[in-house]
């Protein structure tokens, strides 16, 4: 799958939530939800109502797919794309000191859940494998 970002097509239009959801791979149910928790809000509405999604939404919501697994918050999502919309928005060469350490921690965040889940995945493989030998030793 590419990113969402990838597709030159995208860029500069509005989408409607089922291309969005096409697109992110998330649900169209998921995509209202978030919308609802204020993590993304769509970039216009059409005439009928109907929300529209820019690339950069689906970016956001990009972002948003990889932190879920992770076990990120609502909350902590939101402090990210906020600390990430800081970052994007502040001037070249502005102290930016205090947002990339917010960043680092997030990263080591990120890292102790992979972390965890590798470790996770091991213990699910090795019990995989047991079963898998029982199952030889007895056919």
């Amino acid at each position: 799958m590419t990113t969402p970002s990838a597709d030159p097509t995208a860029a500069g239009r509005h989408m409607q939530i089922g291309e969005a959801a096409e697109r992110t791979g998330l649900s169209i149910r998921t995509i209202r939800h978030y919308d609802e928790a204020g993590l993304v809000v769509p970039s216009a509405r059409s005439e009928g109502g109907f929300r529209l999604y820019t690339q950069a939404d689906l970016d956001r919501l990009a972002v948003i797919k990889r932190m879920k697994p992770l076990g990120f918050t609502l909350e902590e999502m939101r402090d990210l794309l906020t600390l990430l919309d800081a970052l994007a928005a502040a001037p070249p060469g502005e102290d930016r000191s205090g947002l990339l350490d917010r960043l680092a921690d997030f990263h080591e965040a990120a890292q102790q859940q992979v972390a965890a889940l590798t470790h996770r995945l091991h213990t699910a493989e090795g019990f995989a494998l047991q079963l898998r030998q029982h199952l030889d030793q007895h056919r």
